[in-house]
């Protein structure tokens, strides 16, 4: 219990730690960059809250918030932030006028040194790489679920998938170039499908399915209902039971079943489900020998009761393998996937909305389990490269509060000659703040249901080849 305890202790502080040098790293660049350009920096704090520290050196006062969660930097010259910030000390009639253009380099050094972070957290990444699932790599189907809309549409195990919805595909999961995005950006009645069988290049059009959802959870966006391939390969052997019996081992790689190949274990899960009385042989190689054990299924006891099954855990992953692409690539990739996705929820047709995204929450999350896996510091590291990026784009939109907003008001202020009367910017800048929290309390919602519950997006088909079998 205890080393579990500290181990779940370490991962949160790992997450607090990684997550908070995200936003600081982001405050970090205006303070610089006002600093350098001769503006009022009258506060800079890591946290939010009451401070538990604090220290005015050289007329800035340093603090350290009781909340560990980001950071600010008041800068009464620029636009007021006094809702997120707190009241500014400095009367702002009274500051000196400072030009729309160092306003602007002040706006755009927050982005700019998350990018820089992101291109640090990329030569890292490249430098000592990062697990790939080879599921992850392929767009060969290894299972269709039966009755999907995949199924109904002749799709098989084995076909490789070359284009999705017009658009080509050289991978199965992921945000660039990869079936299921493709799935989930298309907005016609059917999604086409470009597939190589057998050597044969065919056409196949594929009618998508969405999920029932209640109001707490997320809506159901497109699905096919299928699962990439990975190498079958057997992670456990439960003791005295018919796998046991048949002297499967740890490692033992099923090619396929009463002579039928099969590409992902699920097929082997379906087959034991429907025919449970049926012995099966299975076709396994070890250490490059083939060998075909025939094994009755028997009532096996998981945590979730009995099932017919042979007794096995598969391997959730199949064969990993260490990527190491290159700085330029990692925040290529992340920048084409942000805009891909702000794309998707600005189009009217899209399945993928507001509630799709993540906050701090569905965040904190995501890097909670990247954490808990055998390589987490660089599954931890790959993800903080996107959201870095994520961060400096989404920061650069032309909306108030935001540092796009504070460019749009000085370039504003650079036609009109004169600086936007200050009771109409707290007006705006409180209006949109109060819009932008009230928007992270929305998507909060939705990532506590992720949280506390199972989000039907990310459900694997209803049968389960993580499960004993």
């Amino acid at each position: 219990m205890i080393p579990q305890i500290l181990r779940v202790t370490l991962i949160l502080i790992e997450v607090v730690v990684l997550f908070n040098l995200l936003i600081i790293v982001h405050e970090l660049g205006h303070f610089l960059a006002a600093r350098w350009r001769g503006l009022v920096v009258e506060k800079f704090g890591v946290w939010f809250g009451k401070p538990i520290w604090k220290k005015t050196i050289n007329g800035v006062q340093y603090s350290l918030g009781s909340i560990p969660f980001g950071g600010f930097v008041a800068l009464p010259q620029l636009a007021p932030m006094d809702i997120i910030e707190g009241k500014v000390d400095t009367d702002r009639a009274q500051l000196p006028r400072i030009s729309a253009f160092d306003k602007i380099i002040v706006a755009v050094a927050g982005p700019l040194f998350s990018v820089l972070l992101a291109l640090v957290f990329a030569c890292i990444v490249w430098a000592v790489g990062h697990p790939v699932n080879e599921s992850d790599m392929t767009t060969t189907i290894g299972y269709v679920q039966a009755d999907s809309p995949a199924a109904k549409a002749g799709l098989l195990p084995g076909d490789k998938i070359l284009e999705v919805d017009g658009k080509r595909v050289v991978r199965f999961s992921g945000m660039n170039d990869s079936v299921v995005w493709n799935v989930i950006r298309s907005e016609g009645d059917t999604i086409p499908f470009k597939i190589e069988r057998q050597g044969v290049v065919q056409d196949v059009s594929v009618v998508p399915y969405r999920a029932e959802t209640s109001g707490w959870r997320r809506k159901s966006v497109r699905q096919v209902l299928i699962v990439p391939a990975q190498t079958p390969i057997v992670d456990k052997v439960i003791p005295n039971t018919p796998a046991a019996a048949a002297g499967l081992a740890h490692g033992d790689i099923v090619l396929g079943f009463n002579g039928t190949p099969i590409y992902n274990p699920l097929a082997v899960a379906e087959h034991i489900s429907k025919q449970p009385d049926q012995p099966i042989t299975l076709q396994i190689m070890r250490e490059g020998k083939l060998f075909e054990p025939t094994i009755q299924p028997a009532s096996i006891q998981t945590e979730n009761g009995s099932r017919p099954g042979i007794g096995i855990y598969w391997d959730r992953d199949g064969r990993m393998s260490i990527g190491h692409p290159s700085p330029t690539e990692q925040v290529y990739n992340s920048i084409t996937s942000t805009l891909s996705t702000l794309g998707a929820v600005a189009s009217p047709k899209s399945d993928v909305k507001l509630q799709h995204l993540s906050g701090p929450v569905g965040i904190g999350r995501i890097y909670y389990l990247l954490f808990q896996s055998e390589r987490g510091w660089q599954l931890a590291l790959w993800f903080s490269v996107i959201l870095n990026v994520n961060l400096a784009i989404l920061n650069m939109l032309p909306i108030p509060v935001l540092d796009g907003g504070h460019i749009v008001l000085a370039l504003i202020e650079s036609v009109r000659r004169k600086p936007v009367n200050i009771r109409v910017l707290e007006f705006v800048q409180t209006g949109c703040a109060v819009l932008i929290i009230g928007y992270m309390a929305y998507v909060s919602f939705f990532d506590l249901g992720d949280l506390f519950g199972r989000d039907p997006e990310r459900a694997q088909p209803k049968t389960n080849a993580t499960q004993e079998r």
